[in-house]
């Protein structure tokens, strides 16, 4: 089978879990770590795959920002209907914010300049973009947001995990409409913005 044979694909699957497994295993060197872990992806993502830009310039900002608008609306509507169920949903998100939060100036600036960049382009970019080869787009966008999902299992929080797989889903589905990482980009730096920085939950 010829998804077996891509070792580039099997290697970076392999490589982000090891990363993670790193980077969740202390809390002190999350940020030390995952910077590294992004600026691998950001490497293995141009060496081996194109960066798909099909949209204006004018159009990615604007789907970009209207689309991380409402994938936070949607978090938000998905965050009171749990919080209203006996999940305890509350308090795992505030551990997340506790204990991931930024502190401090160059905190944000990987997360906007390394995290989101090498976030999309290593899972949407090169890991989705990869498995179409394969199969199905969206199958291809199922599997990639599952894997996405699953490198957050070390943070030992359900709600990372699940939150992961249905923004990877989101961003996917976008990525298949539109082709345009730069546009991702946006969408996912929207997003982090509202849910980090402007309008946290709890």
């Amino acid at each position: 089978m010829a998804l077996i044979k891509d070792w580039r694909l099997i290697a970076g699957i392999a490589a982000a879990h090891i990363l993670l497994f790193v980077t969740f295993s202390d809390q002190d060197i999350f940020w030390y770590i995952y910077t590294a872990a992004n600026l691998f992806f950001i490497s293995m993502s141009i060496i081996s795959e194109p960066i798909d830009d099909q949209q204006k310039t004018n159009s990615f900002m604007l789907y970009g920002v209207i689309s991380g608008a409402i994938l936070y609306a949607l978090f938000a509507a998905g965050f009171w209907l749990l919080s209203i169920m006996p999940l305890s949903a509350s308090s795992h998100v505030s551990t997340i914010y506790k204990l991931f939060s930024p502190q401090f100036i160059w905190h944000y600036i990987v997360l906007v300049l390394i995290f989101i960049p090498g976030e999309e382009l290593f899972w949407r970019g090169f890991i989705q973009k990869r498995l179409g080869k394969y199969m199905n787009e969206w199958a291809a966008v199922f599997i990639a947001s599952s894997l996405y999902a699953s490198v957050f299992v070390y943070s030992g929080q359900w709600i990372w995990i699940a939150a992961a797989f249905f923004a990877g889903l989101f961003w996917g589905v976008l990525y298949l409409w539109k082709k345009s990482i730069p546009m991702l980009i946006i969408s996912h730096l929207i997003f982090d913005l509202l849910l980090i920085v402007f309008l946290p939950f709890g």
